[in-house]
């Protein structure tokens, strides 16, 4: 069995943000034909209950605490130069040591990383001899250049910095490994048309969905309150996407529907909900869960999900999970950008405030009854997570 690096962005397990259920599902299937090494980061201190199911998973296993407050302090000298803030970020002289002491002692034969900001780590000439495979999943750059285009004063200035010189490492990420991955075609056509001289190690791996666990036939009782028509936005709700699209919605969708159906509520359903999102819950038709052991139940009995960001890239796991439990999605254009899906037929666009509220309206009113059946189809044809890794595999085998 050959030894394989792998080297995250952030732990890997449990699969409850859109990256980790990528991550983990990836690693979990190498890990059955390699010895694998993780090197990866916790940010989350309620995720260091699960180092032992990594253990128990991978041949070796560094994990190393990132603090967001530290780590953007140690960010800051990176203003100066033309590094990008990310890649400093994620910088760590342990897990830099442990990762070079693997090279010198066991010369692996595969290395796979997962973002694009931990993709230094593995880029001198002391990996030369491996395959290595970084998956960017999206293009993060443009990410920034997003996050700019919404700000004023400094923040736009930073972002848009952040979007030059992360632009320019992803180039060069992209140049020093053998394959670089990306969720969907748009991505990928996207990073090809800003790297043409790597366009042709540029490949789309898609997401999968876990369909036997998000399957609407599994009974779940209703998490909701007697007599409210539940919407739900679920993810990690300290993710400014995510921030952004909340609020968007509470503030400019949600009154017009609760003006016709005041029993209409907004359930907002997410780990780490930061502190706008917390001050919504004081609002009565809107309710903040936090962390939950289980979201199938509150997307189960949903009458509608939505996903309303005005901030994205890649494929939305949050939309592919409505989708698979057969719940009517209603979504922003971003949010389906890179989604293998017909609006009309598997889930509904919509996408300014008067739209947006219509077509819930219309749902939560009996419109659309064959859409979530429909789009649980869609799913299973189209995002299996075997399939994805059979494109992994073979990658890393040439």
């Amino acid at each position: 069995m050959q030894d394989l690096v792998f080297v995250s962005q952030r732990i890997p397990y449990p699969p409850n943000k859109g990256d980790k259920v990528r991550s983990w599902n990836l690693l979990s299937r190498l890990a059955e034909e390699y010895r694998v090494h993780l090197a990866s980061f916790v940010d989350d201190p309620a995720d260091w209950q699960y180092e032992r199911v990594l253990r128990d998973r991978c041949a070796s296993c560094l994990l190393r605490p990132l603090r967001p407050l530290a780590a953007r302090l140690r960010s800051l000298p990176a203003l100066a130069g033309r590094e990008p803030l990310t890649c400093r970020y994620f910088r760590d002289r342990r897990l830099a040591a442990w990762l070079d002491d693997l090279a010198a002692r066991l010369k692996p034969d595969k290395v796979f990383v997962f973002s694009s900001g931990v993709a230094g780590y593995v880029m001198g000439p002391r990996w030369d001899g491996a395959r290595r495979v970084v998956d960017m999943v999206d293009v993060d750059s443009d990410k920034w250049r997003q996050y700019a285009a919404a700000k004023s004063g400094p923040g736009r200035w930073v972002y848009g910095r952040e979007a030059r010189t992360l632009a320019e490492f992803e180039r060069r990420a992209s140049a020093a490994f053998d394959a670089t991955l990306f969720v969907s075609e748009a991505e990928a056509a996207l990073f090809r048309s800003r790297s043409p001289a790597t366009a042709d190690r540029v490949h789309v791996v898609g997401n999968g969905v876990d369909c036997a666990f998000f399957d609407p036939s599994i009974g779940h009782a209703d998490p909701y309150p007697a007599g409210v028509l539940p919407l739900v936005f679920t993810g990690a709700m300290d993710y400014w996407p995510n921030v952004d699209a909340v609020i968007w919605f509470a503030e400019r969708v949600l009154p017009r529907i609760t003006a016709r159906l005041p029993n209409a509520v907004l359930f907002i359903v997410g780990a780490n909900p930061d502190r706008r999102v917390q001050a919504l819950d004081a609002r009565t038709v809107i309710t903040v869960t936090g962390r939950v052991a289980d979201v199938r139940p509150y997307i189960a009995h949903a009458g509608a999900v939505v996903a309303p960001l005005q901030v994205a890239r890649g494929v939305q796991n949050k939309v592919l999970e409505g989708m698979a439990m057969a719940r009517p999605v209603v979504a922003s254009p971003m949010a389906v950008e890179g989604l293998d899906a017909v609006p009309g037929r598997d889930l509904l666009i919509a996408e300014d405030p008067d739209e947006y509220a219509d077509t819930v309206l219309d749902i939560l009113a009996g419109g659309h009854p064959d859409l979530g059946g429909r789009a649980r189809n869609r799913v299973l044809g189209s995002y299996s997570w075997r399939t994805s890794f059979e494109k992994v595999r073979d990658l890393l085998a040439r």
